[in-house]
């Protein structure tokens, strides 16, 4: 047991390890393309619905606050939005990508389309019952935008006189890079067929040339305060205990015959899972899915429903419109699901 418990513990960490470097250059280059997103959404409902599902689409929950922040701004209609969330599939798309990553893809280009045609859907049945979009409103921006973030080696003089928090970073960065170098922890093979070493290293450097050259204020509010305290710790836990979940289960409750055995109720109960407004939940099916214990279309309904956080802005500032969101994602997921489930995929 407790070789298992090791096992999961180092595989949680690298994966939440690929995670944080994929939400720190998510962030970097959102931050880089400062008010261009703006631009792009103003225009015909195609325009909105298309915008609106590729941010959705895109790994992580800030093209979610993104498509938040046009919502309560009137940029969006009320399909655009929920395509925008039918698209999302919030932290959980990083580790996706990096447990079956063809398959992930495949997934996120399916829920861009999804996203498009559920948005048109929406909007029409917003039109039919009459429902009144969200209305500009003074909401702050949901994740605030640097103008000075961009690499200052010249920090690099003051080395001796750096924060704690950049110091314990680039400790952290250089440490899995020497451990992963000599061979003592992570994949062991050099090969291109497995290159989680490679991709491991490589992604420990970026991280450690992000860390020494970002301004002090990007490396406190932006990676510090938003990606690690919001979203590393959250993506930590949930995937440890969804790895420790999904291996006990294997191993002492024959999970895979209570699977194979209920797969339709899993579908339903992976679609109201998809309700809560959290990333981590989802999770468990994600394990599951890479386990090989439930189809393409369990996973797919999941993620058409769940939206990570990017949900609770707006629960915070118009509730009824984030409630007829979920029902209605949550009524599309099922109509999507249970048809790919009943022929087999």
């Amino acid at each position: 047991m407790l070789d298992i418990v090791v096992s999961i513990l180092s595989k949680t960490i690298m994966i939440t390890i690929f995670v944080f470097v994929m939400l720190l250059l998510v962030d970097y280059i959102n931050v880089m393309t400062k008010g261009r997103m703006k631009k792009a959404v103003k225009g015909s409902k195609a325009r909105q619905y298309m915008t609106a599902s590729f941010l959705g689409s895109t790994p992580g929950c800030l093209g979610a606050f993104m498509n938040v922040s046009f919502y309560v701004h009137g940029l969006l209609s009320f399909g655009a939005i929920a395509g925008g969330m039918i698209a999302t599939s919030g932290d959980e798309a990083f580790v996706m990508l990096t447990q079956f990553p063809r398959e992930a893809l495949i997934l996120f280009g399916l829920l861009f389309v999804l996203g498009i045609g559920g948005a048109w859907i929406a909007d029409k049945i917003a039109i039919l019952f009459n429902i009144v979009p969200c209305k500009e409103c003074g909401l702050q921006k949901i994740h605030d935008l640097d103008k000075k973030h961009y690499f200052q080696p010249s920090i690099l003089k003051k080395f001796h006189r750096l924060s704690p928090i950049r110091y314990v970073l680039i400790t952290f960065f250089v440490f899995i890079i020497l451990l992963n170098l000599s061979g003592y922890w992570g994949p062991q093979s050099w090969s291109f067929d497995e290159p989680e070493k490679i991709i491991l290293i490589s992604m420990s450097v970026i991280a450690v040339v992000i860390n020494v050259t970002v301004s002090e204020h990007y490396l406190k509010d932006h990676i510090w305060d938003h990606i690690v305290k919001k979203h590393v710790w959250k993506i930590f836990l949930w995937t440890f205990f969804a790895l420790l979940f999904v291996n006990i289960g294997l191993i002492n409750w024959d999970l895979s015959e209570f699977v194979v055995a209920n797969m339709g109720l899993v579908l339903i109960i992976s679609a109201l899972v998809g309700l809560i407004p959290e990333s981590g939940p989802h999770l468990v099916f994600v394990m599951m899915f890479a386990s090989g214990l439930i189809p393409f279309s369990v996973l797919l309904t999941s993620s058409i429903v769940q939206d990570g956080h990017g949900m609770i802005p707006i629960f915070s500032y118009a509730t009824r419109d984030a409630v007829m969101i979920k029902l209605f994602n949550l009524a599309f997921g099922l109509a999507i699901g249970i048809p790919l489930y009943l022929i087999g995929l």
